[in-house]
């Protein structure tokens, strides 16, 4: 990662949106229409806070959408690669912005944008980069692939500054022994939205999965 800590501003803390909810729901939304009612059903469900990834056309509609119609959601972006889809983003919305990584210049990016915001990091170097650069609160990606839970508790000890919001292979049974760790703040994850859910519109469905998400590690 390229950079030096003087040259990115500490963020405002993204810490009270990781503190919405153990669960941190990743949406990826084809349709722009299907954004406010899937919003509404994770909400009904007690999942407030919304990463809509910024993966297909709609991306941007669906963030306009739910922080126009969902007052109840705070809606972020989530995929995001690019300073100008930081920019983007913010100005259809976004509350938060979330990376799958990070670079000198997209962290720049990011702390423009104005809001808080989640960079990614899957080793320990990363991790303490972004601990120069003053972030404490990070997204662990991708988590099952990257290590998983025993590599989180090992990074507890040497890296006790950082917090993790570990996403990317994570499932509601999996979800709890993360929540456990003394290093993570919440979970990120998709399984409460399943795709054959999505393709009927079950909003329902999706309302009672949300409830079923952990909601500690007891």
């Amino acid at each position: 990662m390229e950079g030096s800590a003087e040259e990115t501003p500490a963020p405002d803390t993204v810490g009270p949106v990781l503190d919405l909810a153990p669960v941190l729901p990743v949406v990826t939304v084809e349709e722009a229409a299907d954004a406010v009612p899937l919003a509404n059903a994770l909400v009904d469900g007690g999942l407030p806070a919304v990463e809509v990834a910024l993966r297909t056309p709609a991306a941007l509609d669906a963030i306009r959408a739910v922080a126009d119609e969902v007052p109840d959601a705070v809606v972020g972006a989530g995929s995001v690669l690019t300073p100008e889809q930081a920019e983007e983003a913010v100005a259809a919305g976004a509350r938060f912005l979330v990376s799958p990584g990070s670079t000198g210049g997209l962290l720049a990016g990011l702390s423009a944008a104005g809001v808080p915001f989640l960079p990614g990091a899957a080793t320990a170097s990363e991790v303490m980069t972004l601990l120069e650069h003053g972030i404490t609160d990070m997204k662990f990606f991708p988590a099952e692939p990257a290590g998983g839970v025993p590599y989180l508790r090992s990074l507890a000890g040497p890296l006790s500054a950082a917090r993790f919001c570990p996403t990317g292979g994570v499932t509601n049974e999996s979800a709890l022994a993360y929540l456990a760790l003394p290093n993570v703040a919440c979970v990120g994850g998709s399984w409460m939205m399943p795709p054959d859910a999505l393709a009927a519109r079950d909003w329902a469905r999706v309302t009672r999965l949300a409830q079923a998400a952990p909601r500690s590690a007891e």
